[in-house]
């Protein structure tokens, strides 16, 4: 099993992360919670020993539902979930204040049945509340051992110039980033040499339309939240985009023998350095189809072939947004 050490801290971690967001069970179509259970014991047997949750998957069935699964492995793994964002009377809002993490951090502890979370990570920034109040709370966090080490989500360039102060304490951060999604490259490539964090990627497989498993003819229940406009992955000009990279991507799998998810996780495995690939799995076939990412290497051309067919889409999605803003 490939792994990383996590920054400046001592989590070895595997480079592909167990997502935990369908363990939340909402709107990700058909989801078997036996199944789940299974695939992360099968993870943990195969050496996989990350696992990524948050508060706010299922409102906490994700989280309690990775505990079930864990049992009396806990020990054996690295677990992370989120914190800032909250539910109330059927409204989402962001809330990073000092008052809310130590409230949502007991509650995930409970949830979690631990005493303790790996890597704690700011889901996204609230706009209001001063970075140096957050990192302060979670260093007394740390301080008490209720949390090991902290990291961040959703963050961009822009956040920098507040985040530069604290280089070293967040050991991690995550972003999208895909085949199928280009745009937080810079921002990741910046952040991880900025403030010296691991770069972890989520919507690793642009939610599913990297598999290879969707046509153009495919269309999603309304339990799924993919059949929604606003996961333009699967949606008009985009998705037929998609569908070109998936097709460059069968080729590939034919002559490299390996399945077409393992391919796009390689590329981001071998295109960011020092990078975590974070995967939502639902069962063991997807579980066994993403390991088969591990252990091996594009070489440079296969490198550069899917870089240059999916920028080119990018730039193509780019103009749009730009002609659409005129």
């Amino acid at each position: 099993m490939e792994k990383i050490l996590l920054g400046n801290s001592d989590l070895e971690v595997s480079r592909l992360c167990f997502g935990g967001c369908p363990m939340g069970g909402y709107n990700w179509g058909e989801v078997s919670k036996i199944d789940l259970i299974k695939a992360v014991n099968e993870g943990i047997d195969n050496g996989i020993n990350f696992f990524d949750s948050a508060d706010t998957y299922g409102l906490g069935e994700g989280e309690s539902t990775l505990s079930e699964a864990l049992g009396a492995k806990r020990s054996k793994v690295v677990i992370a979930t989120k914190f800032g964002v909250r539910v109330e009377n059927g409204n989402t809002f962001y809330d990073n204040s000092p008052e809310w993490i130590n409230y949502a951090v007991e509650k995930s502890l409970k949830r979690l049945r631990t005493d303790y979370i790996d890597l704690y990570q700011l889901h996204y920034r609230d706009s209001k509340t001063d970075i140096n109040d957050v990192v302060e709370t979670l260093d007394k966090l740390k301080q008490r051992g209720l949390i090991r080490n902290y990291g961040l989500s959703n963050v961009n360039q822009a956040d920098i110039k507040e985040l530069k102060y604290h280089t070293g304490k967040f050991v991690s951060f995550q972003n999208e980033f895909s085949l199928a999604c280009r745009k937080n490259e810079k921002d990741i490539f910046t952040l991880s040499q900025e403030i010296k964090a691991s770069p972890l990627t989520w919507g690793s497989l642009g939610q599913g339309v990297l598999t290879g498993k969707y046509n153009i003819n495919s269309r999603f229940a309304s339990n799924d939240r993919r059949s929604k406009e606003i996961y333009t992955n699967f949606h008009g000009e985009k998705f037929n985009r998609n569908l070109e990279i998936v097709n460059y991507l069968k080729e590939m799998s034919e002559n490299l023998s390996k399945t077409i998810p393992a391919i796009a996780i390689r590329w981001i495995l071998d295109y960011v350095p020092n990078s975590v690939v974070i995967a939502g799995i639902k069962n063991t076939d997807q579980l066994h189809s993403n390991i088969s990412a591990l252990g091996w290497h594009l070489n440079d051309n296969q490198i550069n072939c899917l870089e240059q067919i999916s920028i080119l889409r990018d730039v193509m999605d780019y103009s749009e947004v730009a002609a659409t803003n005129e």
